[in-house]
């Protein structure tokens, strides 16, 4: 493909934004993550608090970027707010993470879920029928249909935004239309259900529940213990609200950036987190929260124990019974397809906007003749793939969102840093309450990354180890400059 343009084009709008802050956010979480969050705090109420506090959380970065974009309505986003505050060398850090770590894991752990809801469809899709074994390293044929859907919407992409656009209308439509359904249905026929006056009986009371060889117990929590509970607890529904800040990497595509972009990330965000409440709310109205490791139906099991976490599925076949495991799945397919769309066609514009800082290999800043960065998504693809094969993308999950908490952290300060060096530099939009809201969400950000350094440290140590390995590559790269 011949490389003979030099500009991007601005295609999208309001509506095309907003549908990849919503869309690149809804992936598989919503459907998993309430099971393990749910054995770590017990009360419905807790569980219910952290899914609030993670949207207010998200709501409050999203309006705090909004600033930023309307400063610098440019490809990379993220990347160039932080090199407008804090310079070449955290910039290039924070690049390196996406590239390693943020982006390609994430696209790597969703291609691999597409390609485990495949499977209840086509049985020959397992991560347990090896195609190729090689030693260190086994090919299922769960792992080539991750990469064949990375290869393919990789392709997809690089033959214009408008395609990417549409595909990203499409199936994040399909999955807000269905989410909305199983929300609806869920709470009327839970109405009629006595789960919701169990559940709410005593929502406050702090149980987790504990592994210890093979068998399960639990402990009350109080205190210190229920914060640090909280603390990780709250990484599933962040990571599940995660990525909505992809729309800043495509500003150079968006029509009316400095107007554009604060909205949609304020409008994506903001439908994003109310579904994810009332879906819990369904949950809470089809399932008991608490249940039995080892109970043989969806009841018995409740959401703590739902079969492989997959309270989506366990709350669907009280709707539709055994029927509820295909439409489940069907839907999760589409949500992830949606979901890695998003990620693919914006991560490849961090890379383009770090090559033409000098930051990334030359080839990586150069459009293809469909106005999009070619050599970047191939890159992004080739990497994403490798890491599908590396059996590490569940650990990688751990990784992508402490590292992304702290460089929203290290974004978010920029506010003031640019504040004080720039205080004339224009501003479209400026974040309401400040300094209130961002300094509230760097305190809240922070408390989780600290509690999750000490309940989770090979994770999160490992992922302050990939962030820093980036310096001797970034000196390495400018001596070569």
């Amino acid at each position: 493909m011949s490389d003979t343009t030099t500009k991007l084009t601005r295609t999208l709008g309001l509506k095309d934004a907003t549908m990849m802050v919503a869309g690149s956010m809804i992936g598989s979480g919503i459907f998993i993550v309430s099971a393990d969050m749910s054995r770590n705090v017990g009360g419905t109420g807790w569980l219910l608090l952290l899914w609030i506090i993670s949207g207010l959380i998200t709501v409050m970065a999203a309006l705090s970027y909004g600033e930023l974009a309307g400063m610098m309505p440019k490809a990379g986003g993220q990347f160039v707010y932080i090199k407008r505050a804090w310079g070449d060398v955290t910039s290039f850090l924070y690049g390196w993470t996406v590239f390693t770590v943020i982006q390609t894991g994430v696209i790597a752990a969703v291609a691999v879920a597409f390609a485990k809801y495949s499977g209840v469809f086509f049985p020959w899709i397992s991560i347990d029928n090896i195609l190729v074994d090689l030693g260190i390293v086994k090919i299922s044929s769960a792992n080539a249909v991750a990469i064949g859907i990375i290869i393919f919407l990789t392709w997809i992409n690089s033959r214009g935004v408008n395609n990417g656009k549409l595909i990203q209308m499409l199936f994040t439509s399909a999955k807000l239309i269905a989410l909305l359904l199983i929300i609806v249905i869920g709470i009327y026929v839970g109405l009629n259900e006595p789960w919701f006056a169990a559940n709410f009986k005593s929502p406050w009371e702090a149980v987790q529940m504990v592994q210890k060889d093979g068998s399960w117990s639990s402990e009350s929590l109080h205190g210190i213990g229920l914060i640090l509970a909280l603390g990780t607890a709250i990484i599933g529904s962040l990571f599940s609200s995660d990525a909505w800040n992809n729309v800043t990497f495509i500003a150079g595509e968006i029509k009316d950036p400095k107007k554009n972009i604060p909205l949609s990330l304020l409008m994506g965000t903001a439908i994003v987190t109310v579904l994810y409440l009332l879906a819990n709310v369904a949950y809470l109205g089809l399932l008991p929260v608490h249940g039995d490791a080892h109970a043989a139906d969806v009841i018995g099991q409740g959401i703590q124990f739902a079969t492989n976490d997959r309270v989506g599925t366990a709350a669907a076949s009280r709707i539709l019974g055994d029927s509820a495991v295909y439409f489940m799945a069907a839907l999760i397919m589409i949500s992830t397809f949606g979901c890695n769309n998003g990620i693919i066609l914006s991560g490849s514009r961090v890379y383009y906007a770090m090559a033409n800082e000098g930051l990334f290999f030359k080839k990586a800043g150069v459009l293809n003749k469909n106005h999009v960065p070619g050599n970047a998504l191939t890159a992004q693809a080739i990497w994403a793939s490798l890491l599908c094969l590396s059996g590490t993308y569940g650990d990688l999950l751990d990784y992508t969102t402490f590292a992304s908490l702290l460089f929203y952290i290290v974004t978010i300060g920029g506010l003031f840093v640019l504040r004080k060096k720039e205080p004339d530099a224009e501003r479209p939009y400026k974040v309401i309450a400040y300094p209130i809201l961002p300094i509230l969400y760097i305190v809240l950000a922070s408390a989780v990354c600290i509690i999750l350094l000490y309940t989770k440290p090979q994770n999160t140590w490992s992922g302050l180890g990939i962030v820093f390995l980036g310096l001797p590559v970034y000196y390495l790269i400018r001596k070569k400059s």
